[in-house]
């Protein structure tokens, strides 16, 4: 009966041992393989440097406008000129210079509707210039598939005396630049930039 017990002691502390050590094998495995590989930009770094600067500022113009704030608003929007008129589009790889064209033609109206935007008394009239920044910002982001950052391509139907408008957000949730604290939520997100993962952006779900 000693015996028997003894053995099954042995017994018990080998399965134990083992499948400890199997468990820290699997979860060594595990971890190897959730380790995500490395995105590399498409874009250069000088370019991805540059026009990360231009997104800020229009997200910070953005978030200033959702507060209806135009002091912040003129600060930002000053900011964005002049980002977008330094923006680094030389430094996109382009062998027939049509890129880089079509890039420069967009940073133009955003700087010239970011200057028109602190020229504006209004705030009402600031978010209309405000509404064409966002929307050349939109068709230069995806000119020059900037792949750094998912992007948010949001919309609200009832701006403008319900013509609707649309604008970038680095988030999901929705924050109407266009009615600020007066309709808040009002919006939905249409598109979602994202060429950093498969190189083509994801549509949102209808």
């Amino acid at each position: 009966m000693k015996k028997l017990l003894i053995a099954t002691v042995i017994g018990s502390a080998f399965i134990i041992s083992c499948g400890g050590g199997g468990n820290k094998k699997a979860e060594e495995q595990k971890e190897e393989v959730a380790a995500p590989a490395p995105v590399v930009s498409k874009n250069s770094n000088e370019f991805n440097q540059s026009f990360e600067k231009l997104l800020g500022n229009y997200f910070e113009l953005k978030d200033a406008l959702v507060a209806t704030d135009s002091a912040k608003a003129n600060a930002a929007a000053k900011k964005l000129a002049v980002d977008a008129d330094s923006l680094n589009v030389k430094a996109l790889t382009d062998s027939t210079g049509a890129l880089q064209s079509t890039a420069q033609s967009y940073t133009g109206t955003i700087s010239g509707s970011a200057k028109g935007l602190v020229g504006e008394k209004d705030i009402e009239a600031k978010r209309k210039e405000f509404q064409m920044i966002s929307d050349a910002m939109y068709d230069l982001v995806r000119t020059v598939r900037y792949d750094k950052q998912k992007i948010y391509h949001q919309f609200c139907p009832m701006a403008f005396n319900n013509a609707g408008a649309a604008w970038l957000s680095q988030l999901e949730e929705i924050k109407n630049p266009y009615f600020g604290s007066k309709m808040l939520n009002c919006g939905e997100t249409q598109d979602v930039l994202d060429f950093g993962a498969a190189g083509e952006p994801a549509k949102a779900s209808e």
